[in-house]
């Protein structure tokens, strides 16, 4: 039986999901957090769908153990596998990232829109698909970076390599006129200052993490899951490299006092 006093696990395929965790934290101060990250076998973006899933399900397994009420799918390449059908027989709830398509079409002006994501979600064309479903004249310009997770992943912010990568993937939105851009992958924000210098000031640039905490609040506050009151915890816990990994949440998450731990799925 699920408890209101039990955490909420949150994962990712490496340390992208943190930015999501950041918000998730800031929203939702009352309740204990357990972040997974697969730093030892990260990126998914290029793996096979079956070799994805099972290590999703190892980790939901992990979660299972942790008891877990809620579990939020941090990354848009496993959300776009279908949550449900990941889920399988666990008893906890999951919610996966918001694709989106609301936030940037609210903000656009022109409906020039632009997605960044890895390569295994926008070759699902999910993405753009929401978008269109919503608004079928709008221009849907999608990139695959996949540079981008590496660089993260490798904490080279900032990097000349970072820079060149930037620019590569932006030449095309700027060329195709985008106004408003999605950061599909949840490693992106970690480079957002950089992805929005490129573009300039009058493209905006929207991270869909706040949405995502939004739908995890309504999932608790429907099932009478939430937290009223305390102050809640937080476990960040890597497959690998625990202490590149520390690093790079307290990179992201500099005003969080955190326990960490590497864990072994196998």
């Amino acid at each position: 039986m699920l408890k209101e006093a039990s955490p909420i696990g949150v994962l990712d395929s490496g340390v992208g999901g943190l930015s999501v965790l950041k918000c998730l934290r800031s929203m939702l101060p009352a309740e204990d957090f357990i972040y997974l990250g697969d730093t030892a076998r990260t990126p998914y973006g290029p793996r096979s769908e079956k070799e994805v899933r099972a290590f999703v399900e190892q980790i939901l397994c992990f979660f299972d153990k942790e008891k877990a009420k809620l579990v939020v799918v941090a990354c848009n390449t496993l959300t776009v596998l279908g949550i449900e059908t990941l889920k399988k027989q666990h008893e906890f709830h999951m919610v996966g990232m918001s694709k989106g398509a609301a936030l940037v079409l609210a903000a656009s002006k022109k409906k020039k829109i632009g997605v960044f994501a890895t390569e295994f979600t926008i070759g699902t064309g999910a993405h753009k698909k929401a978008i269109l479903d919503m608004d079928p004249q709008a221009s849907v310009t999608p990139v695959a970076c996949p540079k981008f997770v590496p660089l993260v992943e490798g904490e080279k912010f900032g990097s000349v390599a970072a820079a060149e990568a930037v620019e590569e993937y932006t030449r095309e939105l700027k060329t195709a006129g985008v106004d408003t851009l999605i950061l599909s992958c949840t490693h992106y924000p970690f480079i957002k200052k950089e992805i929005e210098q490129a573009l300039g000031k009058d493209t905006i640039v929207i991270d869909p993490a706040e949405e995502t905490a939004q739908n995890a609040i309504k999932i608790l506050t429907e099932n009478d899951l939430a937290k009223a009151s305390g102050k809640g915890s937080t476990t960040i816990c890597f497959t690998a490299d625990l202490e590149r990994g520390m690093r790079l949440a307290k990179y992201m998450l500099p005003n969080v006092k955190s326990a960490f731990k590497q864990v072994d799925l196998k």
